[in-house]
């Protein structure tokens, strides 16, 4: 289950990534198919998400919780005014703006259910380099027998 939790956060980073891209693109006047609903609005999603993301590595349901409030708010009125301006059918502009609004809200829903229900994948306060010599009463145990054997003559 760790590894999903791993891939989801990664595909969240890729996404974010895209979207920088797509803000990037935009800004330049490029044409690269995709362009952004609201130009300020996703200037600030893509310098919140950034901080979410980092938590959301640690752990944070609070974190995951604003990057999902954040994406439905943000992705998923469009998608609404997509399904509702249909009429009978989507053209490609159409259906590619849907697709990747249903991605966008899809990807922190499960993030957000994924933390929410894996308690696996916690975040530690300690170094695992040095948890098997700490944790580890047996080592402290035998480090003391050997110790008391230990007849060193100078």
């Amino acid at each position: 289950m760790a590894m999903f939790s791993y891939l989801l956060t990664f595909l969240a980073v890729l996404f974010w990534l895209f979207r920088l891209v797509v803000a990037f693109a935009f800004s330049m006047d490029m044409n690269i198919g995709f362009t952004p609903i609201d130009m300020t609005f996703e200037i600030i999603l893509l310098f919140v998400t950034v901080p979410c993301i980092i938590l959301v590595f640690k752990r944070n349901l609070i974190a995951a919780c604003i990057y999902l409030a954040l994406y439905i708010s943000y992705f998923g009125k469009h998608l609404f005014d997509i399904v509702t301006g249909m009429n009978g059918g989507l053209n490609a502009s159409q259906a590619l703006d849907a697709f990747v609004c249903i991605v966008a809200i899809v990807i922190p829903l499960f993030t957000t259910l994924d933390i929410a229900i894996n308690k696996d994948r916690k975040g530690s306060g300690g170094s695992r380099k040095t948890n098997w010599f700490y944790d580890n009463p047996d080592y402290d145990r035998k480090f003391d027998e050997r110790a008391d054997k230990n007849n060193y003559k100078f």
